[in-house]
């Protein structure tokens, strides 16, 4: 049988494309279930930085790095995402994914800073494979629908963290604090046994084929340094704004809960961005045109921001932050989708991408609290932002282009 030429994908199915033995509907409800639980922890912290700070005496830095804790496990798990998912299966690891998730929530209830950075920590590596596993599941079980697939599980994932920043302040005015971000584990149980309906009668776990061989491969491939650096940059942006907006928006004469509301705004513009852009990704060759726009509503966002916007062009600046963050994100799960052969390709570029990426954008909360200590001001940490956003232009043009990574059948 001849090999499929390089513009083509493989003529027959990948030994890991067999579809989950359930029902439709509850195989992409367990999808959806998963993504809900990925962001609302995260977003959670943001709006409540300032009680946080104020209840512990924790210094702008180690706020950043309490923030900045899930993606340093983003970086170390993603790239162990794959041999788990061989030895567990995807089905599996995802369960595990979640249960360490729920438990990372539950643990930051206990009355104790430690436990807060452990309970960030745990939760940050069930968030890591889950971040990593999706892309895996959408190429494997919906290959000619991976752009609409990758929209929906996005854009919950918005939804997620849209619920999260908005539902912050009140929950911590009824419960406290503590109490507000531990209430997140109980949406984590419900995934749990949503998923474990759906996962029932799969036992497939994925292939055991030369990980480290493929890797080396792909850490030598420039198209897949691109999608990794392009992931990098957009979400070292997004965990800056998560952290960090409502705090400039309260140094802007914005109340604590105008600017949770206003987090939350960044958060559902950002839906309307992941549910747009990864289907006209998909629908696309070449994706190249959506990166020179994402870029250029970031660039009239933040001159807003750095000019000193008030009043409705504040919140029309917020808006169009939170929709390019949707775009650019949603734009780097379809290229993890699109720049991979198969399924198993897919996996490995998304744990390379996912852990080169989170590990840069680790940096991004720590250094914006370090630049906000030493000017005293947001100018600085806007300037570094626009220096990011030249960061995306320059990778983010190559890796739109059409083309695989190396691997594949």
């Amino acid at each position: 049988m001849r090999s499929p030429p390089p513009d083509e994908p493989p003529s027959t199915p990948h030994p890991l494309s067999s579809r989950p033995l359930v029902p439709g509907w509850l195989a992409l409800a367990g999808i959806v279930a998963v993504a809900a639980n990925l962001r609302p922890s995260l977003a959670a912290v943001g709006p409540v930085v300032p009680v946080i700070r104020g209840e512990t005496g924790l210094s702008d830095p180690a706020l950043g790095l309490l923030t900045a804790l899930p993606l340093l496990a983003f970086g170390v798990v993603s790239l162990l995402t794959a041999p788990i998912g061989r030895r567990l299966g995807i089905e599996r690891a995802v369960l595990v994914a979640l249960l360490l998730l729920t438990a990372g929530s539950a643990v930051r209830l206990v009355e104790s800073v430690a436990a807060l950075f452990f309970g960030t920590a745990l939760l940050g590596v069930g968030i890591a494979l889950g971040n990593v596993l999706l892309p895996v599941l959408a190429k494997r079980d919906y290959p000619t629908r991976s752009g609409a697939v990758t929209s929906l599980y996005s854009s919950v994932m918005g939804v997620g963290a849209t619920v999260g920043a908005a539902a912050s302040v009140p929950l911590a005015s009824q419960f406290g604090w503590r109490g507000g971000l531990g209430a997140w584990a109980v949406p984590g149980v419900v995934a749990i046994g949503v998923w474990i309906a759906r996962s029932r009668g799969i036992r497939r776990p994925l292939r055991p084929r030369g990980r480290q061989h493929r890797l080396a491969v792909l850490l030598r491939s420039r198209l897949a340094w691109q999608v990794a650096l392009f992931m990098g940059f957009q979400s070292l942006t997004f965990y800056v704004v998560l952290a960090w907006l409502p705090d400039f928006l309260q140094a802007r004469g914005v109340g604590e809960t105008g600017a949770g509301w206003l987090l939350a705004l960044v958060q559902a513009t950002s839906v309307v961005g992941t549910a747009v852009i990864p289907v006209l990704a998909g629908r696309s060759r070449d994706q190249r045109a959506i990166v020179w726009a994402l870029v250029a509503i970031e660039a009239a966002a933040l001159t807003g921001l750095l000019a000193g916007a008030g009043g409705w062009m504040l919140t029309l600046c917020v808006g169009a932050l939170g929709f390019m963050q949707g775009g650019t994100f949603g734009l780097a799960l379809t290229m993890l989708v699109l720049r991979a052969r198969d399924t198993e390709s897919a996996g490995e570029l998304s744990g390379m991408a996912q852990s080169i990426g989170y590990t840069l954008a680790a940096a991004g909360p720590p250094l914006v609290g370090w630049l906000l200590q030493v000017s005293g001001g947001w100018t600085l940490p806007i300037a570094f932002l626009m220096l990011v956003m030249i960061g995306k232009l320059v990778f983010g043009l190559p890796a739109a282009r059409p083309g695989w990574v190396p691997g594949g059948e």
